[in-house]
């Protein structure tokens, strides 16, 4: 179990991050690529782990194994601003902290020998890390970045909204079952048991498309960070309903109002939950009805958001 301590201070600095990280969807697909069954996104890519001597993998994979401790210089708090600037960090990791991750990497998994110039910080060797990052990034991620950064906006959306209208407190509780908000501590479930104390710094919550569990870095003296699954999506890139609403409500009128985080249109609704535009329309009445949504209309578009009955209910259901 990781323990995250919060203070008032913490509550008003916590957010959640613009979008998909492409460092840490980086490395989390990583782990998914040794999945018996692995993404879509990343089964072409699959067949090169066998003869994975040379070439970007090579590389990544002994610093990424499939499970337990990665070292954190792998995912700067830069990389929010894309690949280069997360690059950019990578490159300018400090020698001892180098030396002491890969340090702790070495004492759970055996390391090849390449990885001694990386522990010194030899130019030459951080350039080649990064140009390995930047190549399985570009090549193997890069055809399904729109899916990607599609989910991690839409449970960004979904947080946010959360965060609108109750504050940290109330976005904190979506998050249930693997991180359940008890004041003032997230209780996050975890391989390790270990206490996190924001001391006022706040905590940036990132989702993500590859993650199975959430994840923390391992130097609580970083800026304290926890990536999360995204909420699941369906093969097309809508929510996945949740089996508890779906009786209650119907299939299409369940994935209707898990569709409604960031107060989208009607047509914005519509392509969420892979329906018409008159059925959205006819579905969003009935929720509104029912006092789980709310509209409002705005020029020519009409807006649809979660009443706080309407949070209440899909928190409920994801708490299952």
């Amino acid at each position: 179990m990781l323990r995250v301590h919060f203070t008032a201070a913490d509550l008003v600095r916590t957010r959640v991050s613009d979008g998909a990280d492409p460092l840490w969807e980086t490395v989390l697909s990583l782990h998914r690529l040794r999945d018996r069954r692995p993404d879509p996104a990343l089964a072409a890519c699959r067949r090169a782990c066998k003869g994975a001597g040379r070439g970007p993998l090579g590389m990544l994979l002994p610093l990424v194994p499939q499970y337990g401790y990665f070292p954190d210089f792998l995912t700067p708090a830069e990389g929010t601003a894309g690949v280069e600037h997360g690059l950019e960090a990578l490159m300018s990791t400090p020698r001892t902290r180098l030396r002491s991750e890969l340090t702790v990497l070495g004492g759970c998994n055996p390391l090849p020998s390449w990885t001694r110039s990386l522990a010194d910080g030899d130019p030459a060797a951080l350039r080649r890390l990064a140009r390995c990052v930047r190549t399985y990034h570009h090549g193997t991620l890069g055809p399904s970045w729109p899916r990607i950064s599609n989910c991690a906006n839409t449970d960004r959306a979904l947080r946010l909204h959360a965060l609108w209208q109750g504050g940290a407190e109330a976005m904190l509780r979506t998050y249930g079952p693997s991180m359940r908000w008890r004041a003032p501590v997230l209780e996050v479930v975890y391989p390790v048991d270990r206490d996190l104390h924001l001391d006022g710094r706040g905590l940036l919550l990132v989702p993500s498309y590859f993650a199975r569990s959430p994840v923390a870095l391992a130097d609580t003296a970083l800026p304290p960070t926890v990536v999360y699954p995204a909420r699941p999506r369906t093969a097309d890139g809508t929510p996945r309903t949740h089996k508890g609403l779906a009786p209650l409500l119907g299939h299409t009128r369940a994935a209707v109002l898990q569709a409604l985080g960031g107060d989208p249109t009607t047509t914005e609704l519509a392509r969420r939950a892979g329906v018409s535009l008159s059925s959205a329309s006819e579905h969003a009445a009935v929720l509104r009805g029912a006092g789980l949504v709310s509209s409002v209309r705005q020029s020519n578009a009409v807006r649809h958001a979660l009443t706080p009955l309407g949070s209440a209910l899909l928190r409920e259901d994801g708490d299952r």
